[in-house]
Parts: C-alpha cells; structure tokens; sequence
C-alpha cells in the first residue's frame, strides 16, 4: 500500500516521501480500514519538525497522519463491535499514528462508528477535535452548571466543544468573530465576545473553567478572569510536570516540562488555581460518546483544501501558513 512517511526531521524541511509499503498484521482486536479521508492537522506539522521528540519519539521512518475515516475491510478474531463494511473514524493511537496511507491497521479501542449526517470528509475533520474537547472536560473535571470560558470559539475547536460543552450542562462563554455570534447563540452560547471590539478581560471575572486555545501572554489573561481554586486547561501553552506524569514520561522529562511551565503555575498558584496541558490520546468509546452528541445537534465542521496523498508535504503547508479557513484533506 502507498504511505506518505517522514524520513527526516527537519523544523523549516523536513523530509517526507511516498512509498510502498506491506500492510501489517491483523491482530485479534485490530480492525483493517480502507482510508477514504485522512485530515491534516497542526499536529502533523509540530511531529515532522520535530517539537514532539520529548514526548513521543519516533523511529523513523514513520507514516504519518492522526485523524481519517474510512471503511472496515477485516476484523480480527475477537472483535465483536465492529464488522467488515462499517464506516469508522478515529484520532490514530500515539505509538500507531499513520493516516496518511491507503489502509491503516488499528485496535478496535480506538475506533467509533460515523454518524450517519457526516459525510466522509465532515468525519474525517471531527474525531481529534472533539476527542480534544471531551478530554479537557475530564482534565476541568467539569460538571453541570458550571461556568466555561473558551477563548477564540468561532474557530474548528470551538466548533465541536461548545456544543460538547453544553450538552454536559456547562455554561458557556466565548470570544470570537461577529460573523459567527448568531451561529455560537444557536450552539447554546451564554455569553458571546466579539474579539475585535471587546476585552473579555473587562467583561468576564471569576468563571469555574477556563479552556485555553491561544497559548503564549493569553494564558495569564485567562487566570485573571479565573475564580479563586478554578481550573484551566491549554492546548497551545506550555505542558506541565502533571502532564508528563501522566504521560508516563521519565523523571528527566518531568522534571524539565516543569520548568517550562513554571511561570504559569506560580502565577495560578497565588489563587490555588489549577494549571494543566491536554494532548490528545485516541479514544474509541469517548469518541463514540461525542459522536452521539455531535449528531443530536447536527455540528458540521468547516472543510478547507483537498489534496491527493502525493501533495501530502503542500497539504502540510497549507495547514502551517493558515491558507484554509477549514480543516484541510487529503482524499484517497
């Protein structure tokens, strides 16, 4: 089968060929999947430059690609929820990443069937991004009623967890363009910003949850408008010692993300506020829990460029320079 690999690390070129390959082995919990869609993410981009070596170090060369859908061709011996024909999408485990290839080899752990709604192209846009939301919601410990600030929510993320987010019974506030107010309103949105002639900071104060989408002087922003012993969760901002733990990685490692997100901590910490990173793991049953949700409001992500599996490197560009207001594609 065609897989597009990374051959070498490299932060400005990195090296990334297609080639042929031999399908691995089924398992007896593995499902073999024809890919019809695979998504290209920043997340693509941060493994192939290289900024994720700490955290999951790949042997090269390794094929790349974290979010598809496709169509179960083979199950293995002892899979039971799962049948040749279903249509699956999943966001690709951390030591089984590989999307972009014309089959992929997976557990059955990490899979959920498509809604029927969803196009393939819609699917293959949601299982990361709302396998992101879902997993902030767990790390927040967040629970009906509360107040949850997302910053920057007329984007793709805050497409999938806003809906997520109400569907749980929190509250939501949001900034974003006033092209999308009406849009977050019918999502369920408590409170819309518009970031372009507003300060959320001057407008919101003392919110339970607080998920972060913008990294860098925002965070600090952030915990001003965060309560006394809230909770905050990034997904660009810097990971901590308590996500290295979690992440199994070695005391070195733990050691060193503390360090790098040292200021954060001790600014949360003069509120007793809680500071945490979220990296998103595969997940089948909370992603099929999420699916059941994204159905009942009929949520349809917003689709950029498509590309063939040969354009993976300009698909990759296309994501890093921001050319595509949507999720970018590569079609099979």
């Amino acid at each position: 089968m065609q897989v597009a690999q990374l051959i070498k690390y490299d932060a400005k070129n990195p090296i990334i060929k297609l080639t042929t390959v031999p399908a691995k082995p089924v398992g007896d919990h593995d499902l073999l999947v024809e890919t019809k869609v695979a998504a290209v993410n920043p997340l693509d981009n941060l493994v192939a430059h290289g900024d994720l070596k700490l955290v999951v170090p790949y042997k090269l060369p390794q094929t790349l690609g974290n979010e598809f859908v496709g169509i179960v061709k083979q199950t293995g011996a002892a899979v039971q929820k799962f049948q040749p024909g279903d249509r699956v999408y999943a966001r690709t485990p951390l030591d089984n990443m590989g999307a972009f290839a014309e089959e992929i080899v997976i557990n059955e752990q990490a899979v959920a069937k498509v809604p029927d709604y969803l196009t393939d192209e819609e699917a293959a846009a949601v299982p990361l991004t709302a396998l992101t939301a879902m997993q902030a919601f767990d790390l927040l410990d967040a629970k009906a009623g509360q107040t949850l600030f997302i910053s920057g929510g007329s984007g793709s993320f805050g497409a999938m967890a806003i809906p997520l987010a109400v569907a749980r019974g929190l509250k939501v506030i949001t900034t974003g363009s006033p092209a999308r107010k009406a849009a977050l309103l019918d999502m369920g949105v408590s409170q819309f910003i518009d970031y372009r002639t507003e300060d959320y900071t001057k407008l919101v104060k003392d919110v339970d949850l607080v998920i972060d989408t913008l990294g860098g002087e925002e965070v600090f922003k952030q915990l001003g408008i965060l309560k006394q012993g809230g909770r905050i969760v990034s997904l660009r901002a810097m990971p901590n010692q308590t996500f290295a733990k979690r992440m199994g990685l070695d005391w070195g490692k733990q050691i060193l993300f503390g360090l790098a997100a040292a200021k954060i901590e001790r600014q949360a910490k003069k509120k007793q506020q809680h500071y945490d990173f979220v990296f998103v793991t595969a997940n089948g049953p909370q992603l099929a829990q999420a699916s059941e949700i994204l159905a009942q409001s009929q949520v349809r992500p917003a689709l950029g460029n498509r590309y063939s599996l040969d354009q993976v490197k300009e698909a990759m560009a296309d994501v890093a320079h921001s050319h595509s207001r949507g999720k970018v594609l590569i079609k099979f």
